[in-house]
């Protein structure tokens, strides 16, 4: 008798907070892996795949989770309860996927207000259709009772700036061969009694950059012009950036296997910066000052002009810990 028959199983909780569902059904792409999870762990929490309660959750004892992936960015009073909650509740935490590891699309909105947020969805959006000008409330009173909602914070965080995450799993969302060897590799530390790794680390990814998984030969890179993907047909056998396309890869940690550079779309950043780089926007900007190919500053100016979005673009998946960001969080304060 092995001891996953002679004791109860590990409980794995699943989370999803401030992100778009991506990395719930990333671990659905496991396929038939999935069953191995179900075998080993007793999922307790899974709003998205199972009919559980919050209050579930709090009826628990302290660290009576074993495992807990939690994804997505703190927007919400509810996203900041929740990783409060689970963090006391869980013996592992993970950040799990770009949104919960560095804010992600959510924390784009960190480059306006709260207001000029609410102000865009409610009133000034082409698509808005709302004369009486109504906006969410935190409460609201119904006949049959209040109804709540969560506060909208002004500024969305990443996981860690509100509690203490164990470790890191990058992707946006992670590829699921990654998910599993995570999983696998949890599964099989609790199975025999294996020392969990240092707290910390970045797991499912590499340690150097999406340039040096990307197959595409690399030129000495003098770019005179930048182009967006749609308006090139790029060569298959060049380096995307040594053709002008604004490709992230020497900003971006390795382990996707440079999957968007191998069918010809630019690498995005998804996995966050590469290790010992704290801003990965800054990082980019920094390899691109190296190439281009321009000793005039009106023609600099230009061939910069041809970046479009520069802000969504540097820090697509990592404003919420931007250096230029417009407040760097360490402590586990509420917004």
């Amino acid at each position: 008798m092995n001891s996953t028959q002679s004791n109860p199983k590990p409980k794995l909780a699943l989370y999803w907070a401030a992100s778009c569902g991506g990395c719930e059904i990333a671990v659905l792409d496991i396929q038939d892996k999935i069953l191995d999870v179900a075998a080993f762990f007793d999922l307790v929490f899974w709003p998205v795949a199972m009919d559980a309660k919050i209050k579930d959750v709090e009826a628990m004892d302290d660290q009576a989770i074993d495992l807990c992936l939690f994804n997505g960015a703190i927007r919400t009073s509810e996203n900041e309860h929740m990783a409060q909650l689970l963090r006391r509740k869980a013996k592992i935490l993970v950040a799990f996927g770009s949104c919960a590891y560095e804010g992600c699309i959510p924390a784009l909105s960190n480059t306006t207000t709260r207001q000029a947020t609410l102000d865009w969805i409610y009133r000034d959006s082409p698509s808005t259709v709302n004369p009486e000008n109504v906006r969410p409330q935190t409460g609201t009173d119904t006949p049959l009772g209040k109804l709540e909602l969560p506060e909208f914070w002004e500024t969305v965080r990443a996981l860690d700036q509100v509690v203490e995450v164990d470790y890191y799993v990058p992707g946006c969302p992670p590829q699921a061969h990654q998910i599993w060897a995570v999983l696998e590799t949890v599964m099989d530390i609790m199975k025999n009694g294996k020392p969990l790794p240092p707290p910390g680390l970045v797991l499912g990814a590499g340690d150097k950059t999406c340039c040096d998984e990307c197959l595409r030969p690399r030129e000495e890179k003098k770019i005179k012009k930048f182009v967006r993907p749609h308006e090139i047909i790029p060569d298959p056998n060049r380096c995307l950036l040594d053709q002008g396309i604004l490709c992230c890869g020497p900003a971006t940690r390795s382990g996707c296997g440079a999957l968007c550079p191998a069918v010809g779309l630019p690498c995005r950043g998804c996995y966050g910066p590469p290790p010992n780089v704290h801003d990965q926007g800054t990082k980019m900007i920094s390899a691109l000052a190296s190439v281009i190919d321009s000793e005039d500053p009106e023609e600099i100016d230009k061939i910069l002009d041809g970046i479009v979005d520069p802000v969504g673009t540097f820090y697509r998946f990592s404003m919420a810990k931007a250096t230029l960001g417009r407040v760097q969080f360490n402590g586990k304060t509420s917004m």
